[in-house]
């Protein structure tokens, strides 16, 4: 269709762009890893000076994981996007098999079952499986006809995402759990899922929802939705970290008070700051500026994962493009949100400014398989396409 559209315009192969590399994506990708790195070591060293630990030790295992991350940025993008449609079925068989052993052999972190420790090191399988599940699905959806899907194709891709819910959601982990939700409903929307399908499942989710939250069936997220909607009543305990955090950006200010100067951050007020409250520590030092800027950095790779979609050669890169700006999207709004007090705390980290190497990676290698699917992506005229 496209080189029809094109041919329609009376363009020749000299008016069309090569497959050059996505500078831009790939910019913002070592924006946000350099920015991760300068802001959680201005949020652990005032803490580790006064325990007389190595200041910037944090930084540094975080800057080591920076460069892991863009080594696997650079081999999803070489991976022939093509290759994964065949293999996604042994990607998300291997993503479920992990997600079911670390609820047996597990460590628990702020009380979830996600973790899997081998001689130090931490791996967080969860996180890994979203990216297996994208792939699963756009497989799965990617031959629908005429961009429609029947309720029969909608219930398989309801099984697939429902069994690393299930999985997922007796760690307990809420963010994760959530996020795989809703990269689903955008998967089923971008494929042709029509809007009385969505309707109808998301009606059923939020009864659902709804019944278990009231029955009780939810523990700790309980415990969370009620510090988010009684925040005084819960000062002291559950909601102290969210109002602890409201209150370090908000006296940041418009500009900030200024790199290493915020008394939320070096006071350690805020316990979890370098990891899932990291934005609490660009607030205050930086300001509102400094969040727009970092908000408008993530605009723009969800912009390029857009763009990529649009100008993917097959179905099936269109729906990993689409699945992966819908994940990155709800963790940054999610994030962003609850550190605002607008969102409950969900334990959902900040995209390539969190501390965590199972995180920052697994997004990484998401973005790379996007970038391979730009990489192939079908020819399209150069002045509609200045940026690429």
């Amino acid at each position: 269709m496209t080189s029809a559209v094109i041919r329609g315009r009376g363009l020749t192969a000299s008016a069309y762009e090569g497959r050059r590399p996505d500078l831009l994506l790939t910019g913002a990708l070592l924006l946000l890893g350099v920015l991760s790195v300068l802001m959680i070591y201005s949020a652990s060293a005032p803490r580790a000076e006064v325990l007389g630990a190595d200041p910037a030790a944090e930084a540094q295992k975080q800057a080591v994981i920076v460069f892991v991350g863009l080594v696997v940025y650079g081999v999803g993008s070489v991976i022939d996007h093509r290759s994964l449609h065949t293999a996604a079925p042994v990607l998300y068989a291997s993503a479920v098999t992990a997600l079911g052993i670390v609820l047996f052999w597990g460590r628990e972190v702020n009380s979830a079952v996600s973790w899997f420790e081998i001689k130090g090191f931490q791996f967080q399988p969860s996180e890994w499986s979203k990216p297996a599940i994208i792939v699963m699905l756009a497989a799965l959806l990617a031959p629908a006809i005429e961009n429609k899907i029947g309720w029969r194709r909608v219930f398989i891709a309801l099984g697939l995402m429902g069994i690393p819910v299930a999985l997922i959601a007796l760690q307990p982990d809420l963010g994760t759990l959530l996020a795989v939700v809703v990269l689903s409903f955008v998967m089923l929307f971008a494929a042709g899922a029509s809007m009385r399908q969505l309707g109808l499942l998301t009606g059923s989710g939020g009864i659902l929802a709804w019944w278990a939250y009231n029955a009780g069936w939810l523990g700790l997220v309980d415990e969370r939705i009620d510090a988010w909607l009684n925040p005084e009543q819960n000062a002291l305990a559950v909601a102290f970290q969210p109002l602890q955090s409201q209150i370090a950006i908000g006296s940041g200010g418009f500009s900030g008070r200024g790199l290493f100067e915020g008394s939320q951050t070096n006071l350690a007020f805020i316990p979890e700051q370098t990891t899932d409250f990291i934005f609490t520590a660009v607030g205050e030092q930086l300001g509102f500026i400094g969040g727009a800027l970092l908000i408008a950095t993530y605009l723009m790779i969800v912009w390029r994962l857009l763009r990529t979609a649009a100008a993917a050669e097959d179905r099936f890169g269109m729906l990993v493009a689409v699945g992966v700006a819908g994940m990155l999207t709800f963790h940054v709004f999610i994030n962003v949100g609850m550190t605002l007090g607008i969102m409950p705390v969900t334990g959902i980290p900040l995209p390539f400014m969190s501390a965590g190497g199972s995180s920052f990676t697994a997004m990484a290698f998401a973005l790379g398989i996007t970038h391979s699917v730009w990489l192939k992506r079908s020819r399209v005229p150069a002045r509609l396409s200045t940026l690429g």
